[in-house]
């Protein structure tokens, strides 16, 4: 049986680092397979059987990585990650001391007559920075493992222009077109180190960003312990104990109020910041913040449980699905670094025969190899993805992996629920039809029958009643998702439903075409009579449609209500295409037939992550509205959105459209600065500049893409 675990990870210098270590990993025997999200720091192994220990996995991942590498489990406090770390100031020393060694060599070494002490100088300067690249260099060499990785390129650029230069010096290779300086071997590892160090804060910086944007746990909590107010971690909550919240304090879990009033900032959930008012019994959610008033609350689930719990769980889940342009940097890098050593060599040897200006075919072979690393890509994509993913959390959109960014910019037809969706799903009974004139009998029988059930309808029938004490007298309770209820209360059986329901039933009555949701009510197989509740449309579900059609998304309307309720709500919004009278299988049906005949383009379903549950599941994307209340949404949506608003699914699918954007540039505009720089060079424009060049093109152009996707964070939608 499998088993599934995620850890925290950390210590990598790079995605490459993290890909090599990944494959290791799903090459184990006790490992079915293994991803690692660099940007996020999480590990997600699914074990074949019986999982191994900290200890086991830390000796698997030595075999092919020599840094220091931390695994924790998730339920253990991970330590922050500072930006400026001991290795920081340790890496930031020794670029210093080593540029300061080549300038004053270069400064105050006479070049010509003591030639000898300025190449040593200049080795030392190279080998202060290079010391740990070349170790692994030899480590891979040793363990036969690919040798052939950004290590090996910058050792052998570095050294190659040191030995270069001197080579030219004592005369074994001619003088070409131009000076090679063996200073610029030097500065080329000093340069490489610079741009590490800020690539790393880029990095961190941007990884600390994007947590603190959907980071919505409370630090702490204030118990009331008898009269007296403790502090306390939210973890250390349990279900019943009241905790105070003051003004501009996070709710820290979910929990009813039982004292005070206020209004609450929900923007840190759903992405808007029109306030709620709340009062007693009302429920609260983790993550929301208190605007005015103080609150007393209870605590109905404990912090692992909680709203905000589930959302953080979700979104640091995510890197486990890895999305195709992150899965194509993949296998490109593993093909495009040996493919790039390959080339660099192949037209060193090949321009050294034709001109037998060799010291020209070496350094142009040397700054290929230095151009070409492909890190700009390999840490930009997937951070734009985590970005992706952060903005939308941001926007109260919780998308359960990367992969589905990719789905939401394929969606070619929505299948949408009507109620609770398109409309708000607050019914009110319009209309009261006894058919023995014996009102107060039809309501009683009403009352009784829809006091057990969740569904919207029997929450407006019951709006002005108290359905605890009602539920008491039933014996016997049946609900039958999209069709009705049956509830015996002594020796009365009362059914109330649609008009299917009843006639299946063996209640004689005939059929009625109203605008808006029937419910029929029967007693002990005679016929009572009906309710009519209606419901209003959603403000932003017109201009939503729109959006959505602007996309070439076709929306298609499947409601359970009547014909003439699906088609006035359609006309109202401006759908096309509506099917009516369904129940639950009937959808899946349609989503189903929609998924087999389907071109290149995807289906989506959007529903309240209830009864609709079955068609989110076999929808290519299914959205779960407003369900994160919902376990049934949570495990089985692929986007949960946090409020009942159909206007999230086309932020989602427009954040989805930005991010693929965002990751298309990063790829397109690296490899086009490095195939202009290596013509360049190439031709001679600028070989003149020695190293540097070619140093700015691989880790300048990395911190660029890695500022680029971090800044989709903060765009607006």
């Amino acid at each position: 049986m499998s088993v599934k675990c995620s850890y925290h990870i950390s210590g990598f210098d790079c995605p490459h680092c993290a890909l090599k270590t990944e494959n290791h990993l799903n090459k184990q025997k006790e490992i079915e397979t293994a991803t690692i999200d660099f940007s996020n720091e999480k590990l997600f192994i699914t074990y074949v059987d019986k999982e191994l220990t900290i200890d086991e996995l830390k000796a698997r991942i030595k075999e092919v990585e020599s840094d220091p590498i931390k695994i924790t489990l998730p339920n253990e406090k991970k330590a922050e990650h500072k930006v400026f770390d001991f290795e920081f100031f340790f890496n930031l020393s020794r670029v210093v001391i080593a540029f300061l060694i080549a300038l004053f060599t270069k400064i105050f070494v006479n070049y010509e007559t003591n030639y000898l002490l300025a190449i040593i100088l200049y080795s030392a300067a190279a080998l202060i920075c290079l010391y740990d690249i070349i170790y692994k260099v030899f480590r891979n060499i040793f363990k036969l493992n690919n040798p052939i990785d950004m290590n090996l390129l910058i050792t052998i650029s570095s050294l190659g222009v040191i030995v270069l230069g001197s080579l030219i010096h004592y005369q074994v290779l001619p003088m070409g077109p131009f000076d090679i300086d063996p200073f610029d071997g030097a500065l080329v590892v000093t340069l490489y180190q610079v741009g590490e160090l800020f690539e790393h804060v880029a990095t961190n910086k941007s990884k600390r960003a994007i947590k603190a944007a959907i980071n919505l746990r409370a630090e702490k909590a204030h118990l009331l312990n008898g009269e007296q107010i403790e502090d306390v971690a939210p973890e250390q909550l349990n279900v019943d104990d009241r905790i105070i919240v003051n003004v501009g304090e996070m709710i820290p879990v979910d929990g009813v109020i039982v004292l005070g009033n206020g209004s609450l900032d929900t923007s840190s959930l759903t992405g808007e910041s029109m306030p709620v008012d709340v009062k007693e019994m009302d429920a609260v959610l983790s993550g929301t913040i208190v605007k005015n008033g103080s609150l007393t609350i209870k605590v109905t689930k404990t912090f692992s449980n909680s709203t905000v719990s589930k959302i953080m769980e979700l979104v640091e889940a995510s890197g486990e699905r890895k999305a195709k342009a992150e899965k194509f940097i993949s296998k490109f890098a593993r093909i495009y670094t040996p493919t790039v050593f390959v080339t660099g060599i192949t037209y060193a040897l090949i321009y050294g025969f034709v001109t037998g200006v060799w010291p020209v075919a070496i350094f142009c072979g040397l700054a290929i190899l230095v151009v070409s690393c492909p890190c700009a890509i390999v840490i930009s994509v997937p951070l734009a993805y985590f970005a992706g993913i952060g903005l939308a959390s941001k926007h109260g959109i919780v998308i359960k992996g990367s992969n589905y960014l990719d789905s939401l910019c394929s969606v070619g037809t929505l299948f949408i629920d009507k109620t609770g969706t398109l409309t708000y799903g607050n019914f009110a009974v319009s209309e009261v039809n006894s058919s023995n004139e014996n009102e107060k009998e039809l309501l009683d029988a009403l009352y009784l029958a829809e006091s057990r059930s969740n569904h919207p309808i029997a929450k407006a029938i019951l709006r002005d009643v108290d359905a605890s004490k009602i539920s008491s007298k039933i014996d016997e309770y049946f609900e039958y998702a999209g069709k009705g209820i049956k509830a015996q209360s002594g020796k009365d059986v009362i059914l109330a439903g649609n008009i299917e329901f009843l006639q299946n039933n063996s209640v004689i009555c005939k059929d009625i075409d109203k605008n808006g949701t029937l419910v029929h009510v029967a007693k002990n197989g005679a016929y009572l009579g009906y309710v009519v509740l209606k419901d209003q449309v959603r403000e932003d579900a017109k201009k939503t449609v729109e959006k959505l059609n602007k996309y070439g998304i076709k929306v298609v309307l499947l409601s359970g209500d009547k014909k003439a309720t699906a088609e006035e709500v359609s006309k109202e919004v401006g759908i096309s295409e509506y099917h009516h009278s369904l129940l639950p299988q009937d959808k899946t049906k349609f989503v189903e037939e929609a998924v087999l005949n389907k071109d290149k383009k995807l289906v989506a379903f959007a529903g309240d992550g209830i009864n609709d549950t079955p068609s989110i599941i076999r929808a290519d994307v299914g959205f779960a509205m407003g369900g994160i209340g919902s376990d049934a949404a949570i495990e089985n949506a692929d986007v949960v959105l946090m409020e009942d608003n159909p206007k999230k699914i086309a932020d989602s699918i427009k954040i989805a459209k930005m991010t693929r954007r965002v990751a298309i540039f990063d790829i397109i505009f690296s490899l086009s600065v490095k195939l202009l720089v290596i013509i360049l060079i190439l031709t001679g424009v600028l070989a003149q500049f020695g190293m540097i060049t070619a140093v700015l093109a691989d880790t300048g152009l990395t911190v660029l893409m890695i500022i680029n996707s971090f800044l989709l964070i903060y765009r607006k939608i």
